[in-house]
């Protein structure tokens, strides 16, 4: 039964990413993404970017994958970690894809925060558009994957929910910041959000 409901919600997920490509697509959303720009940096002071800027650090392809490699190794099941691998990838490709033929450039320069100096190399791949966010994707899908195993541990049964709270939490100031630094666009994080939702729930059926 429950994975029946994995199922639908990872075909849901990605039908909803599908339509709301099409519409990011015909510019459907161009005054929503500057005007929640513009609300969230005027909200959140140029005081707290380094510590967001953190978790863009973070949130980078080096980092989630050294992070799932750990999880998946930890969980000690081949079957859901060569699932859970392989649609990390597929994942992916479907946000290369769409930054590819998507045409849908990133926020002007005036807009970016980011506040360190440093970068992992990823951050100097640029497929030419920012939608939909490759730190949405991988934050999602980790977060996604993550629960998945709590739900699912014994041994975690008494302090599950301080810790789906924590995953919780981390989650949301990774998309937040997304938008906060000036890298992406709100469309672009919600389109990130469906990916790793849908290839989440995907690597949930093997769990």
């Amino acid at each position: 039964m429950k994975k029946n409901k994995y199922k639908i919600l990872a075909i849901i997920s990605f039908l909803l990413f599908v339509l709301f490509s099409y519409l990011v697509k015909m510019n459907f959303f161009t005054s929503f993404d500057y005007n929640t720009t513009v609300k969230i940096q005027d909200r959140i002071p140029t005081f707290y970017d380094q510590f967001l800027s953190l978790f863009s650090l973070i949130g980078s392809f080096e980092i989630t994958f050294t992070i799932l490699l750990v999880i998946l190794f930890f969980n000690k099941k081949l079957l859901f970690s060569v699932v859970t691998l392989a649609s990390f990838v597929l994942a992916h490709i479907v946000e290369l894809f769409g930054k590819m033929f998507l045409q849908h450039p990133g926020p002007p320069f005036m807009f970016f925060r980011y506040d360190l100096p440093f970068l992992f190399p990823s951050s100097y791949v640029q497929p030419g558009s920012s939608y939909p966010s490759g730190h949405s994707l991988r934050t999602v899908f980790i977060a996604l994957i993550t629960c998945g195993i709590i739900f699912t541990s014994k041994r975690l049964t008494n302090s599950r929910k301080f810790y789906i709270l924590v995953i919780a939490a981390i989650t949301a100031i990774m998309l937040l910041s997304r938008i906060s630094l000036g890298e992406h666009w709100t469309t672009d994080v919600i389109g990130g959000m469906l990916i790793g939702i849908s290839f989440g729930f995907l690597s949930l059926l093997f769990s």
